[in-house]
């Protein structure tokens, strides 16, 4: 795997090791201190649980990411011949002619999570320095999460069903992870796209406290970190709306190079495109490099080195397990289900590379 090299460890660097001991998050962490106020988007996701921050990456350069994946799609495998999908021919926009996205438009596999314009988008400075700026500290690891490639029109695909869920443990209700998604394509009414329920990460703890004891149909959790709305749920967040935009569902409308995030806490959902256009966005979330543990950078570390792809949690949590193929909707196994390879070996920046986590692990644990 090509990497540029690092150069000399910084004075952070453990002495005599060359292995970075990250900074932890500072004083100035989001929630970490009563009655904080910041003038910038953060005050938004004190208030709301999420944020739009416009233009954190530059339209030219999301443009050619969209782009990068238009053509990902049309040189799809096949020995970059495709699959015979066509941007311009929707006919084509069929499961036979695409690598396999669920009716959500998630793509996590055959190494799309390290394809070049995925490690970009990671690497842009206004999105690397939002999070920075959230958590209090440069030293962040990066998940290594799906892309969404949402076509309009599918009809070989079930119905995206609303899944209103929080990404985070109820037992654990302080605030921990910021999600994010890089939008790349026009993002309107009919395009598909992120749906949250206002200011409702305020009221996760409450929540939770209230049904933990007698939810009489919880929604299966296939991990901890994870939490699924039951109808008796929703029906408590609409009881919770108060007049002034609280637990009302938002749909954000945003636009190329647009950066959404919001807090793990937060209910939300997504919808697929109902008109003519495409959704494409990658799913970018951060974490303090001083919250994983040892054991955590080196799980990551070998998904890296394998080129699989992780949920939002940057200590990677979850690894896709390679054995698992990839199933088509008619149950046959896609014919690259193996092949976790990207199209061209990763090239990372310094920072880029220290967001993979690797530089800071102990050299008694690799």
């Amino acid at each position: 795997m090509a990497i540029d090299p690092l150069p000399t460890p910084p004075p952070e660097a453990k002495p005599g090791s060359g292995n970075l001991i990250p900074k932890p998050s500072g004083p100035n962490k989001l929630f970490a201190q009563p009655d904080q106020h910041f003038n910038d988007f953060r005050d938004d996701i004190l208030r709301d649980g999420y944020a739009v921050i416009k233009g954190a990456v530059p339209r030219a350069r999301a443009d050619a990411y969209a782009e990068s994946m238009w053509t990902y799609l049309e040189t799809f495998k096949n020995s970059g011949r495709g699959l015979g999908f066509r941007r311009d021919d929707p006919s084509t926009y069929t499961e036979p002619h695409l690598p396999v996205i669920n009716e959500k438009g998630m793509c996590s596999g055959y190494g799309v999570n390290h394809e070049d314009f995925a490690w970009s988008i990671r690497e842009e400075p206004g999105v690397v320095d939002a999070f920075a700026q959230v958590f209090d500290t440069d030293d962040l690891l990066v998940s290594f999460d799906a892309v969404n490639m949402a076509l309009p029109g599918r009809k070989d695909l079930p119905a995206n069903k609303p899944w209103p869920h929080q990404d985070q443990d109820p037992a654990k209700p302080e605030f921990r992870c910021l999600q994010g998604i890089v939008n790349l394509l026009p993002n309107g009414p009919d395009d598909g796209g992120l749906i949250v329920c206002r200011g409702a990460h305020l009221l996760s703890e409450q929540f939770h406290r209230e049904f933990a004891a007698h939810e009489k149909d919880p929604v299966f959790r296939w991990t901890t970190e994870w939490y699924g709305f039951s109808d008796a749920g929703l029906k408590w967040l609409e009881d919770q709306r108060d007049g002034q935009g609280r637990c009302e569902w938002v749909k954000i409308e945003c636009e190329p190079g647009d950066l959404l995030v919001w807090d793990s806490r937060t209910p939300h959902y997504n919808l697929s495109p109902s008109g003519d256009r495409a959704r494409f966005a990658t799913y970018t979330c951060y974490m303090p490099a001083a919250d994983a543990s040892q054991a955590d950078l080196v799980r990551k570390k070998a998904a890296f080195e394998q080129t699989l792809g992780t949920t939002h949690w940057p200590n990677a949590v979850h690894v896709r397990d390679h054995n698992t193929p990839l199933k088509r909707q008619d149950g046959t196994t896609c014919p690259y289900s193996a092949d976790n390879s990207p199209r061209r070996p990763v090239r990372l920046t310094e920072r880029g590379f220290k967001l993979t986590g690797i530089p800071y692990i102990a050299t008694a644990t690799t």
